[in-house]
Protein backbone atom coordinates (compact mmCIF):
# COMPACT_ATOMS: atom_id res chain seq x y z
CA UNK A 1 0.00 0.00 0.00
CA UNK A 2 1.24 3.52 -1.09
CA UNK A 3 0.76 6.47 1.33
CA UNK A 4 1.10 9.51 -0.37
CA UNK A 5 2.13 12.86 1.40
CA UNK A 6 1.68 15.90 -0.50
CA UNK A 7 3.64 19.13 0.52
CA UNK A 8 1.37 22.09 1.78
CA UNK A 9 2.60 25.03 -0.52
CA UNK A 10 3.56 27.99 1.80
CA UNK A 11 1.45 31.00 2.29
CA UNK A 12 2.11 34.43 0.26
CA UNK A 13 4.73 36.63 1.59
CA UNK A 14 3.14 39.59 2.71
CA UNK A 15 3.66 42.78 1.08
CA UNK A 16 4.99 45.83 2.12
CA UNK A 17 6.20 49.17 0.82
CA UNK A 18 9.44 48.58 -1.51
CA UNK A 19 8.94 44.84 -1.56
CA UNK A 20 8.92 44.19 -5.20
CA UNK A 21 12.43 47.03 -6.10
CA UNK A 22 14.39 45.20 -2.58
CA UNK A 23 13.62 41.87 -4.55
CA UNK A 24 14.74 42.79 -7.65
CA UNK A 25 17.81 44.13 -6.14
CA UNK A 26 18.14 40.40 -4.27
CA UNK A 27 17.52 38.40 -7.38
CA UNK A 28 20.03 40.12 -9.07
CA UNK A 29 22.98 40.58 -6.79
CA UNK A 30 23.41 36.62 -5.48
CA UNK A 31 23.98 35.71 -9.20
CA UNK A 32 26.13 38.43 -10.12
CA UNK A 33 27.97 37.33 -7.40
CA UNK A 34 28.69 33.96 -7.91
CA UNK A 35 29.45 35.17 -11.64
CA UNK A 36 31.77 37.39 -9.79
CA UNK A 37 33.42 34.71 -8.25
CA UNK A 38 33.87 32.78 -10.86
CA UNK A 39 35.62 35.55 -12.98
CA UNK A 40 38.03 36.21 -10.30
CA UNK A 41 39.10 32.62 -9.38
CA UNK A 42 42.62 32.29 -8.71
CA UNK A 43 42.86 29.61 -11.70
CA UNK A 44 41.30 29.32 -15.28
CA UNK A 45 37.98 27.84 -15.08
CA UNK A 46 37.63 26.55 -18.07
CA UNK A 47 34.25 25.01 -19.46
CA UNK A 48 32.81 24.84 -16.31
CA UNK A 49 33.05 29.19 -15.26
CA UNK A 50 31.38 29.71 -18.54
CA UNK A 51 28.62 27.07 -17.44
CA UNK A 52 28.68 28.46 -14.04
CA UNK A 53 28.67 32.35 -15.41
CA UNK A 54 25.71 30.91 -18.11
CA UNK A 55 23.98 29.55 -15.64
CA UNK A 56 23.90 32.25 -13.18
CA UNK A 57 22.79 34.51 -15.77
CA UNK A 58 20.16 31.99 -16.14
CA UNK A 59 19.12 32.31 -12.72
CA UNK A 60 19.25 36.34 -12.44
CA UNK A 61 16.71 36.37 -15.35
CA UNK A 62 14.50 33.47 -13.51
CA UNK A 63 14.56 35.25 -10.04
CA UNK A 64 14.05 38.75 -11.54
CA UNK A 65 10.49 37.91 -12.94
CA UNK A 66 9.22 36.01 -9.91
CA UNK A 67 10.37 39.23 -8.10
CA UNK A 68 8.62 42.05 -10.37
CA UNK A 69 5.69 39.58 -11.78
CA UNK A 70 5.01 37.13 -8.85
CA UNK A 71 6.31 39.34 -5.76
CA UNK A 72 4.23 37.05 -3.38
CA UNK A 73 6.16 34.25 -4.27
CA UNK A 74 9.25 35.33 -4.35
CA UNK A 75 11.37 34.62 -0.91
CA UNK A 76 14.24 36.62 0.12
CA UNK A 77 18.22 35.04 -0.43
CA UNK A 78 19.80 37.33 1.97
CA UNK A 79 17.32 36.60 4.34
CA UNK A 80 17.40 32.66 4.13
CA UNK A 81 21.77 33.21 4.53
CA UNK A 82 22.03 36.31 6.12
CA UNK A 83 20.08 33.80 9.35
CA UNK A 84 22.42 31.36 9.02
CA UNK A 85 25.77 33.23 8.92
CA UNK A 86 24.56 35.18 11.93
CA UNK A 87 23.67 32.32 13.72
CA UNK A 88 27.53 30.92 13.10
CA UNK A 89 28.90 34.03 13.87
CA UNK A 90 27.37 34.02 17.05
CA UNK A 91 28.24 30.90 17.94
CA UNK A 92 31.98 31.21 16.94
CA UNK A 93 31.92 34.78 19.17
CA UNK A 94 30.01 32.61 22.18
CA UNK A 95 33.10 29.66 21.65
CA UNK A 96 35.79 32.43 22.08
CA UNK A 97 34.37 34.08 24.92
CA UNK A 98 33.61 30.65 26.79
CA UNK A 99 37.37 29.32 25.70
CA UNK A 100 38.91 32.95 26.97
CA UNK A 101 37.04 32.49 30.47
Amino acid sequence: MWILFTPVPRPDAPYWPGRRWFAALDAIVWPAGWALVVAQAPMPTGIVGLVITASAALFAVSRLQRALLRNERYRFTTWRWGKLVVGLVLLGWIMKLVATA
